[in-house]
């Protein structure tokens, strides 16, 4: 197993390479950790995977997304540990010793953005760089009792960063209060070619009876209802909308069949270059891909814009969909492997609503179930993403 530099394994023992910063700005004194999916100048970005770092070169330059924090004055504590080339959701990566959720040791801390969640969570970092392709910031924080806001698709540069399906991928961080959440948001996205969308004032807040009805079971569902009370309360009472015209099934089988197609394209050639370089489950996932013909792609992208044109007439410039997270709470590290698998893909059926659309969604601590982290989420319009965070200011606040 790859050596790891702290005791929840968040960080890889990297050789150390002095990164300038800033010495002053919005986010002095604030340590970041970067997810080693990210090029760091004079670091190899390794995805994961042992082979891919023993090969690979160290970056010239770092991604625009980690220099524009280092600018602005936060200094950088290492990259943090991420499940093979970003492809799984629990942060079992079996080249590393899995990351400790110090809100719930006995827990996985969820993944690919693994070592992120796991050094913010502990303390060991303020800020911690992830992505989100399939849920890999949202489930994490959720996970571990953190803010996170998947992006809207586009909004924040992906040069630098490795490729897993590029029209799913997105940028994101992890903090454990809104102020230092605010603080990296107005570095990320300052200057926008986004136009600002959604009404943070008066929002108009929408339920899906078939999102709900996704948490796991009556404790969860009696959670999950106290945690909307904190969303009432801020923000006034959610609308159950009319269902969509798409399933819950539908749309993950067409989110994972992009998904799948597109990650084959980035690293399939790779891949079959290395033979067992791969954790069996993920090259399964990654192999997958293969099985979805240019004729089932094809459907499940139009499949895909039907259903972003929906939700966007729903939204409008001002709607926000409240729903769940994930279904519950992070699952024990002892459960067995189909456990996982079951938990992954009823929880993609609540995440793959914001990568299918492209729609940011932002998660909050609200709540816990046996002791563990639960998170909800709000889902907003397209370039909404300040809004999001300053609507989740509002609710943690009330639930203060």
């Amino acid at each position: 197993m790859g050596p790891m530099r702290d005791s929840l394994n968040a960080f890889l023992d990297y050789p150390q390479v002095a990164v300038s910063n800033a010495q002053s700005g919005p986010l002095a004194g604030l340590g970041l950790g970067v997810k080693d999916i990210y090029d760091v100048a004079g670091y190899r970005t390794g995805c994961g995977n042992l082979d891919a770092y023993s090969q690979g070169s160290p970056a010239t330059r770092s991604a625009p997304a980690v220099q524009v924090i280092l600018d602005a004055g936060a200094h950088f504590l290492g990259k943090t540990q991420t499940d093979e080339f970003a492809f799984s959701l629990m942060g079992q990566n079996a080249h590393f010793p899995h990351p400790v959720n110090s809100a719930a040791p006995d827990r996985v801390t969820g993944g690919s953005s693994s070592g992120s969640a796991a050094a913010v969570a502990g303390g060991l970092a303020d800020i911690a760089l992830g992505s989100d392709t399939g849920g890999s910031i949202r489930a994490p924080a959720s996970f571990c009792g953190l803010i996170g806001l998947r992006t809207t698709h586009g909004r924040i540069s992906l040069d630098g960063v490795m490729p897993l399906a590029p029209s799913l991928d997105t940028v994101g961080w992890f903090a454990r209060d809104m102020n230092v959440y605010e603080a990296v948001a107005k570095v990320m996205f300052a200057p926008s070619s986004h136009s600002e969308q959604g009404d943070s004032t008066a929002p108009r807040l929408f339920r899906l009876a078939a999102l709900d009805e996704l948490v796991f079971g009556p404790a969860e569902a009696a959670e999950y209802r106290r945690m909307l009370g904190f969303v009432t309360a801020a923000l006034g009472e959610a609308t159950t909308a009319a269902p969509l015209s798409q399933s819950s099934d539908e749309l993950y089988w067409s989110f994972r069949r992009i998904q799948a197609r597109e990650a084959w394209e980035s690293r399939g050639h790779w891949i079959e270059e290395h033979p067992g370089s791969l954790d069996r489950g993920v090259e399964d996932r990654f192999r997958f891909g293969q099985t979805v013909d240019d004729a089932a792609l094809a459907q499940a992208r139009e499949f895909r814009g039907a259903f972003r044109e929906e939700l966007g007439a729903l939204l409008g410039e001002d709607g926000y969909l409240v729903l769940p997270t994930v279904p519950g709470a992070a699952p024990l590290k002892t459960e067995a492997a189909d456990s996982l698998l079951a938990y992954r893909e009823r929880a993609l059926r609540l995440l793959c609503l914001s990568g299918l659309s492209g729609f940011p969604q932002i998660t909050l601590p609200l709540g816990t179930i046996d002791g563990a982290p639960f998170g909800l989420s709000l889902l907003g319009p397209a370039g909404s993403d300040r809004q999001l965070i300053a609507l989740g200011r509002r609710i943690l606040e009330t639930k203060e």
